[in-house]
């Protein structure tokens, strides 16, 4: 079952959020972060996909501060969208928007994790650092995680990356490795939005082998 449910953050400001829920007992809650796109349909057939594995998927609106019911495509027109609306918000309030997901899902007296993409990848960075009471997170292909590597997450994370991704290229790896060496991190033969079959990098044995490692990820950690 699916449906549009409303979040409040901690300031008060109200934001939509797409949840998902399992037809039996959930496994466990997860916060399921945007792309750039906004929580457009790729990201509620990822969050349909995570309920039919057992868990409840909530996708906030992170956009909703600047603009309401972003669900961008994936066209270059698309693409600059997406970027300036990021900017727009910035990641320190997209973070306390996160937390109102993490708390919405914590007040069922589940065990939360979270999976994020693109910049949602970078945000599941900053919610292990800056969130109470995650118990996993898996950031795929997170742009910005090399420029937060200072900070120490709270909770086992999983990273994973493409290896002909030219926006995060292997120094970003090497950093990341450098600052947190017992942290996994997976490289696959595949580029930016690996995981997305909306994209033309769209590689799906990469993002088989991705999913699969995030699930065995979250059953160890997130159930």
């Amino acid at each position: 079952m699916s449906e549009t449910t409303t979040l409040t953050a901690e300031d008060g400001h109200r934001l939509a959020a797409y949840r998902a829920t399992p037809s039996g007992k959930p496994k466990g809650g997860l916060v399921v972060v945007q792309e750039i796109f906004g929580v457009n349909f790729h990201i509620k057939k990822v969050c349909d996909g995570f309920a039919a594995d057992g868990y409840v998927a909530l996708a906030p609106a992170l956009f909703d501060r600047v603009e309401r019911d972003v669900e961008l495509g994936y066209s270059p027109a698309d693409i600059e969208r997406g970027r300036e609306l990021r900017g727009k918000v910035g990641w320190d309030q997209m973070v306390v928007d996160l937390r109102a997901a993490v708390h919405a899902l914590q007040g069922e007296k589940l065990k939360v994790g979270v999976v994020g993409y693109c910049m949602g990848g970078s945000l599941t960075w900053l919610a292990a650092t800056r969130i109470e009471g995650i118990a996993a997170a898996v950031s795929y292909y997170g742009g910005a995680v090399a420029d937060f590597a200072s900070e120490r997450p709270r909770c086992p994370v999983l990273l994973h990356f493409g290896d002909t991704d030219a926006s995060i290229p292997k120094e970003h790896w090497d950093r990341i490795a450098a600052a947190h060496p017992k942290i996994p991190m997976h490289i696959y033969p595949a580029g930016h939005g690996f995981n997305c079959d909306a994209r033309a990098s769209y590689h799906e044995p990469s993002a088989r082998l991705a999913r699969q490692r995030t699930l065995d990820f979250l059953r160890e950690h997130a159930t």
